[in-house]
């Protein structure tokens, strides 16, 4: 049985998907006939000369990423906004790539507007006061301040534990305070992993139900970092989807927001008057001594070596060809690491361990409460934390068994 669609539905969706004819039709498992190969064979039923039946439908809404409803629409809608695209980067970046993460985003924004709806229908409901409280005109100290008192951290405060331990610690005081900080970096599988190169962070600035997404596949040292720059952006106000650090000039207003966001962040982190203390001095010129106190510092203060590079570089202690010879080397360093780990096996990790950590305690808290009081049923949980119905009731009983543990390798 043949469905009647738009074909430029057919067309938009799997555009928007990032897939050529060919590999769409892969995907599709269209075979090759003796009459017709199995690009051809899409591309018919694209042009409209024939008409999808209901199971290449169903087909082309799981590798398209598009809910079925979406094949029915009269015309194809418009393209979904990303926010303000805040990556400075030069966009080498492929169509699949973009594709993948606007599929990311529409995934999160879906999750956050059905989170806002329910959360401000409580009875008790008030607007979190911190969303866009902060200008870039009032400077990084009073951002820093301000992002400070919300989460009761002390930036000067001695630190214990590592990199992991910190993120940690933040995340779960950003989620104490309203925000919701989710660890993603795919579209529910390898297959669909979304590189650090795409996307580093994603913020929905909403008094609501502000959102904080990090990319599961940048390197786990960095997390605090970008937590506290897609902070920023919940503090300005700004919804939008964040890159890797440019040490260029900034010479546009999303430019220099972007740095605004990273210099608060490397305030928050590493307090100018105090976070050299306890490394030698050394020459920018000199990369070995700049090297060890990069090492130092880093170790003191709980953050990755790549950070404290660039908060040297912002200071004027390393010049920028030490910092772009170190961001290579860190980098390298990391890429190396992950190789190491692909080699090695991945270790035996309960999956909704795994899963807790990605989602975060916040949003599996409010469906946990939503679900136990009989206001969300279990389909409609299972589209919040991005699961199957069947999954959801598991996670909740080990959400209770360890309500507001995570496990730090849980992504390793």
């Amino acid at each position: 049985m043949t469905i009647n669609v738009n074909p430029d539905i057919l067309v938009w969706a799997r555009e928007t998907a990032g897939l050529s004819v060919d590999d769409a039709a892969n995907k599709l498992q269209l075979t090759t006939s003796v009459r017709s190969t199995a690009a051809e064979k899409l591309e018919v039923l694209e042009s409209g000369e024939k008409q999808p039946t209901r199971n290449q439908l169903n087909s082309m809404s799981n590798v398209y990423r598009r809910p079925l409803l979406a094949f029915y629409m009269a015309e194809p809608p418009r393209t979904g906004p990303r926010g303000t695209d805040f990556r400075q980067s030069p966009d080498t970046r492929s169509a699949r790539a973009n594709a993948m993460l606007d599929a990311l985003l529409r995934d999160v924004r879906s999750r956050q507007e059905t989170v806002r709806d329910m959360l401000e229908d409580e009875d008790d409901f008030e607007p979190l006061a911190f969303v866009g409280s902060i200008t870039i005109a009032r400077g990084v100290d009073h951002a820093v301040a301000a992002i400070s008192r919300v989460l009761e951290f002390d930036p000067l405060a001695p630190r214990r534990g590592d990199a992991d331990v910190l993120f940690k610690r933040l995340r779960a005081a950003a989620e104490a305070a309203g925000v919701f900080v989710l660890v993603l970096g795919d579209l529910g599988s390898h297959h669909s992993t979304i590189p650090a190169s795409v996307f580093r962070g994603f913020a929905i600035a909403n008094h609501a139900a502000p959102f904080v997404v990090i990319n599961a596949k940048d390197a786990r040292p960095a997390r605090a970092f970008t937590l506290i720059h897609e902070l920023t952006h919940v503090f300005l106000g700004q919804t939008g989807v964040s890159g890797s650090i440019s040490t260029d000039n900034p010479t546009t207003d999303k430019a220099r927001v972007e740095r605004f966001c990273n210099d608060v962040a490397g305030e928050l982190l590493l307090p100018g008057q105090r976070f050299r203390q306890g490394a030698a001095d050394f020459d920018g010129s000199d990369a070995d001594a700049a090297r060890i106190a990069v090492e130092v510092i880093a170790a003191r203060w709980s953050v990755s070596e790549p950070m404290v590079a660039y908060r040297l570089n912002r200071t004027g202690d390393l010049g920028d060809a030490t910092y772009n010879t170190f961001r290579a080397e860190y980098d390298a360093r990391w890429q190396a690491k992950l190789a190491k780990d692909r080699e090695a096996g991945d270790t035996p990790i309960n999956p909704r361990v795994m899963k807790q950590f990605y989602l975060g305690n916040a949003l599996i808290n409010v469906v946990h409460r939503y679900v136990r009081d009989n206001a969300l049923s279990h389909t409609k949980a299972a589209a919040l934390l991005g699961s199957k119905p069947g999954a959801v009731e598991p996670l909740l009983r080990q959400f209770e068994t360890k309500r507001g543990s995570f496990v730090s390798k849980a992504d390793a």
